[in-house]
């Protein structure tokens, strides 16, 4: 059906177009306006910087604060369906909670009503075009600056004028539409009319994907005399509908998550639509008291239109928000949240990709979903429980005691719950370089990329150790068995010291505990190959014995070493003044020189350029 959708959808533009001129300055109208949203979106994205994403996070605290975040934000944005969509956003990537976001939807739904009282009370008062001119003239002077503010700017101001050009000409398209045809002729009254007008209002909006342009083109219309008050009205409820298709369709590629958000939205906005139709009666009563007391003419219908429009949004979000909780309940056995599967991708999916905020974390949170499969296969593959190892206050002795072999596939398991979770990230994070977002954050994700790429060297590395752990410490066998012991407590060690490193506060990981661990495993591996060499010429140890165990250690450090850089990489951050100052302490002298050297504190000749003090 899709594919005819678009072909019947031309051909009645055209034959529209064909059959009235005036038709097509509506359509153009409508047109313009739709493109001066999208601009104004766009010039969003490039002056916000990530601004309302981060106050997004933010203001779901408690669900008087996501109310008023949503209706500020679209009051400013003039675009609920931005704000639908980028908290979709952020609900898939674990940002903020399903009632923080439903919280947001509400208040979009009430901040939404401004644009009616804006078109109301001046786009159809006031000739709106001359002010868009300038405002087009002024944008194309900022859209090719070289600053992402001032193309911000430039784009948000040319949404502006776009959007004021688009009411007049579909403001002028409905006055001359007039002296042609009068639409009212075809005006339905009664509950019959309700009903039909309020399926073209949701068809509209569903076709536009904006109630905001239907909206205008129903104020305009109105102000031309060209539908009649009660249908205005009946549309108006069907846009409010219509509005929750943006939702649906952003929802298909996020989580379950925000499958819910969008689920909540129709029934939210459905809800509002059934209480309006059937108290459309007192609603038009109050609407006209309302009108009289605030100095609105009685036969000012545009501006009846918008209070109406106020009314019964604010009347919906009234009505739910005592049963939020029971929404929240019933959206959650409706759509039950799927069993874990720790060989899928847990945080990235098509919702998290359209805002630099959502696409940086939600790849974080995946590569350490990774790092956690990855310790698992590695714990496992050295005959260690992940939670005994996790618990113990004696790694040592739990080594010892660790005899029985575990039932693990390792090949098999690396190929489904590393594999596939690496390549994912890989694909995920090179999408990256296809959008146009900040350097600093197109670092970071290369960053995490690099990240994943070491958790799954020492995955391998450890694959390798498998077979001789098996084989030598299942069973004692003296010091070929303490040898092996040595690995695996060191190895089990680390990544009892890292997961310290990830619960502890940020503020407090450093990395002096990184370059320490770092050098102790040089220092290890120095020190086991002189013990091998001590227990070959005792006769402690078999040749064949010791040749496959120096193979074996190459692998273990090796393991180590990746774990090491991959976790300074993940938690210490790269612009941290204290990281670098630490990271200079924590080198030997040689390596300081060196890194003075680069610094440029020191010139070749070795004379100080400025001063080093050592924090005390």
């Amino acid at each position: 059906m899709t594919r005819f959708f678009l072909p019947v959808a031309m051909g009645a533009l055209l034959f529209a177009f064909w059959f009235s001129t005036d038709a097509q300055e509506i359509a153009a109208g409508v047109a313009i306006f739709l493109f001066g949203m999208l601009m104004l979106e766009d010039g969003f994205k490039l002056f916000s910087g990530g601004t309302l994403e981060k106050v997004l996070e933010r203001a779901t605290g408690s669900t008087p604060r996501a109310l008023s975040f949503g209706i500020l934000s679209t009051t400013l944005l003039q675009s609920s369906s931005l704000v639908s969509v980028i908290t979709i956003s952020f609900l898939s990537a674990g940002l903020i909670s399903l009632i923080g976001g439903v919280g947001i939807i509400f208040g979009a739904n009430i901040g939404t009503t401004t644009g009616a009282w804006l078109v109301a009370g001046l786009g159809l008062k006031v000739n709106i075009a001359a002010y868009a001119m300038p405002m087009i003239a002024l944008s194309i002077v900022l859209v090719f600056q070289k600053s992402k503010p001032l193309r911000g700017i430039g784009y948000a101001l040319a949404g502006l004028g776009f959007l004021f050009l688009g009411i007049h000409h579909m403001k002028e398209g409905f006055e001359a539409f007039k002296d042609q045809i009068d639409l009212t002729r075809f005006a339905l009254s009664g509950v019959l009319g309700l009903f039909v007008y309020s399926l073209i209002g949701t068809a509209a909006t569903v076709i536009m994907q904006s109630s905001h342009a239907t909206m205008v083109l129903i104020l305009t219309a109105l102000a031309a005399g060209q539908i009649s008050y009660e249908n205005a009205l009946a549309l108006a409820i069907g846009a409010n509908i219509g509005t929750t298709i943006t939702a649906i369709i952003g929802s298909l590629g996020a989580n379950f998550q925000g499958k819910r958000l969008a689920l909540a939205h129709l029934i939210f906005n459905s809800v509002t639509a059934v209480v309006a139709i059937v108290l459309i009666i007192p609603l038009r009563d109050t609407v006209d008291w309302i009108s009289a007391w605030v100095g609105i003419g009685a036969t000012d219908y545009a501006m009846k239109l918008a209070v109406f429009h106020t009314i019964f949004n604010v009347l919906g979000v009234t009505l739910m928000l005592p049963v939020l909780q029971r929404l929240i309940t019933f959206l959650e056995h409706r759509i039950a949240e799927p069993v874990p599967d720790v060989s899928r991708p847990h945080f990235l999916n098509e919702a998290v990709d359209e805002f630099p905020q959502t696409f940086e974390i939600a790849l974080r949170k995946e590569v350490l979903h990774l790092y956690e499969n990855a310790v698992e296969l590695i714990l496992h593959g050295l005959n260690l429980h992940r939670d005994e190892v996790f618990s113990t206050q004696d790694v040592d002795t739990l080594v010892r005691k660790s005899r029985v072999p575990l039932e693990l596939d390792l090949d098999e398991s690396y190929e489904r719950r590393v594999k596939t979770l690496y390549s994912s990230i890989v694909e995920f994070s090179t999408r990256a370089g296809d959008k146009r977002i900040a350097p600093d954050i197109a670092e970071r994700i290369y960053a995490l990329r690099d990240v994943s790429s070491d958790i799954v060297q020492a995955v391998k590395s450890v694959k390798h150790l498998r077979k001789n752990v098996l084989r030598y410490t299942v069973h004692r066998g003296g010091a070929t068995t303490e040898l092996y012991d040595q690995l695996r407590t060191e190895i089990a060690r680390i990544t009892i010291e890292i997961r310290k490193l990830g619960l502890a506060d940020p503020d407090d990981r450093s990395a002096l505990w990184l370059d320490q661990e770092r050098a102790r495993i040089e220092e290890d591996a120095r020190s086991t190959s002189k013990r091998v060499d001590a227990l070959i010429r005792s006769g402690d140890l078999a040749p064949t014995a010791a040749t496959s165990f120096m193979n074996d250690s190459g692998y273990a450090y090796s393991a180590m070493r990746e774990l090491i850089k991959a976790a300074r990489t993940y938690y210490i951050p790269r612009d941290s003044a204290m990281a670098e100052v630490e990271q200079l302490l924590s080198l030997d002298e040689e390596e300081l020189h060196e890194a003075i050297m680069d610094t440029g504190l020191l010139s070749s000749d070795g004379s100080a350029q400025a001063t080093v003090t050592k924090p005390s």
